[in-house]
């Protein structure tokens, strides 16, 4: 272990939340918590890493839990999310949260400042990157349109969903079904998720289709002054159509149905069934691709600026791409807090933290040393 004394908790050890753990024990010390011993026990095994077993859907154990530690990393799912942030806000600590949350967590930054807390959110691959950078050129130019699309995907491509979730795949279900609001114009606009779909060709992996979903979050408000912004979600051709079909026969309702005198929501019983399906083999290979497009003016200048990322599953280090690509950017957010260069006090989504310049070239040098890079052109 380094000689740096700090002390960190990651809450979640899932495929993400272990990456997690395991980068930033190279350079801190680092417990793992979760209710899954399995998972626990493989990262204490192999890495310097602690562990506690711990329900994490209570609160009052979270709370218990984080008060030994200088800074609390959340990888809980998407449904645990604001709770869990709320809570070890409460509780007086720093955190980073990577979690999809589906509420507003802008609501919680009063607490924060109140509490004297830094909380960075939203901080995965995206929403993550493509705000920091966002954030980081919106100092430099009068950016007119601000358009990414992301995805991740296996390499072999198997019927009939040519997909395997790397995250939760109640995540991935709450994606295709929160409406998408994106920007055209200067208006707020409302697609359902899913609508819209285009083929985009990237050199690395070919046509891929690419349809809304709702990503753009927290820079529908923080960014309100840029006229046209759009995200998307890309997939493998013959995906949407299958996951369109399961949506419009009920199978992601929320509101429960009795079967066989046993109450449950479709939504549910889908993600666990799609979880056999979906699940990524423990070496399976699978890429992250995304493309992030600014188009603006510097001055006089009319100029658009390109960021494209392609990365691939660590063989060395038998990491996912897309748990390497969301898990490092909350280690490199993590090093921001730790390293006192961002001490701002409330909630931070990555836009605010991407004006810091010293912030913006700490996390881009950060994932370029662990080979996540990304190419960038400017016409």
């Amino acid at each position: 272990m380094s000689d740096n004394k700090h002390k960190i908790v990651v809450l979640g050890a899932g495929m993400v939340g272990k990456a997690i753990a395991i980068d930033l024990s190279k350079q801190y010390e680092v417990w793992a918590a979760d209710i899954d011993q399995a998972s626990l026990d493989f990262l204490s095994k192999h890495y310097p890493i602690k562990t506690v077993g711990v329900n994490l859907m209570e609160d009052d154990r979270i709370r218990e839990l984080v008060a030994d530690f200088d800074l609390v990393v959340s990888a809980v799912p998407g449904f645990m999310g604001f709770d869990t942030v709320k809570t070890v806000i409460e509780a007086g600590k720093n955190i980073v949260d990577i979690s999809f949350m589906p509420e507003d967590f802008m609501e919680l930054n009063n607490l924060a400042a109140q509490k004297g807390v830094t909380a960075i959110t939203d901080c995965g691959v995206a929403p993550g990157i493509p705000n920091l950078i966002v954030g980081h050129h919106n100092d430099y130019m009068d950016i007119e349109e601000f358009v990414y699309c992301v995805g991740g995907l296996p390499k072999v491509k198997v019927y009939p969903f040519y997909y395997k979730a790397p995250f939760s795949p109640i995540d991935v279900v709450e994606e295709y079904t929160r409406p998408a609001r994106f920007v055209e114009k200067g208006k707020r606009m409302v697609k359902p998720a899913m609508s819209e779909p285009e083929m985009v060709f990237f050199p690395q992996v070919g046509t891929l289709e690419a349809f809304y979903t709702d990503g753009l979050r927290s820079l529908l408000s923080n960014m309100a002054h840029i006229p046209n912004m759009k995200e998307k979600t890309l997939r493998y051709p013959g995906h949407i159509q299958l996951i369109q079909a399961l949506r419009t026969a009920g199978f992601f309702d929320k509101e429960p149905i009795t079967v066989k005198n046993a109450s449950i929501r479709p939504i549910d019983f889908t993600s666990k069934v799609l979880i056999k399906d979906w699940q990524l083999n423990p070496d399976e290979r699978e890429f992250t691709v995304m493309r992030i497009e600014l188009t603006g003016r510097e001055g006089n200048t009319a100029k658009r600026i390109v960021y494209e990322l392609y990365d691939e599953y660590d063989e060395k280090e038998k990491i996912s791409s897309m748990a390497r690509t969301t898990g490092f950017t909350a280690t490199a957010n993590a090093g921001l807090v730790l390293s006192g260069r961002f001490t701002g006090k409330g909630v931070f989504p990555l836009e605010l933290v991407g004006m810091d310049q010293d912030c913006f070239d700490y996390v881009m040098t950060y994932l370029a040393e662990r080979n996540i890079r990304f190419r960038k052109t400017v016409d």
